[in-house]
């Protein structure tokens, strides 16, 4: 699977981006997909998952209530709705795939890098105060 995140940009305190990420490749379908991002200086982190049926989504405490992510499989996409954003969302936001793992697996992986199976190249988000 290739993947590829896009949609990021600049935003003011309280506002939203949408990200997207397109998949190509293997069946897209049969993958639990996950957001994550990095900041200057600090490790990858958990953002948010949802099951390969969309029918199932978790999200970090921090972005609880704020973001919510979907997918499309007819459109081999999954997004990332982000609103009130706040300075501390800014980083670089990577889309990520596996296969057979739960959504609960994918927010509690210790080492993202090694536990999902494809990754996609970052798109960056930064929100000015």
């Amino acid at each position: 699977v290739q993947l590829q995140a896009f949609g990021g940009g600049l935003v003011q305190a309280g506002g939203f981006l949408r990200l997207s990420c397109a998949a190509s490749g293997r069946p897209f379908s049969s993958y639990a997909m996950g957001w994550f991002r990095q900041a200057p200086g600090k490790e990858r982190e958990f953002v948010a998952a949802i099951s390969w049926s969309g029918g199932s989504t978790y999200y970090a405490d921090s972005v609880k209530g704020r973001f919510t992510i979907s997918r499309d499989n007819a459109k081999n996409t999954v997004y990332l709705q982000m609103n009130s954003l706040k300075p501390e969302d800014t980083a670089v936001y990577y889309c990520a795939a596996v296969l057979g793992a739960t959504i609960i697996t994918i927010a509690t992986m210790s080492q993202p890098l090694n536990g999902m199976d494809y990754w996609g190249k970052g798109t960056q988000v930064t929100v000015s105060s």
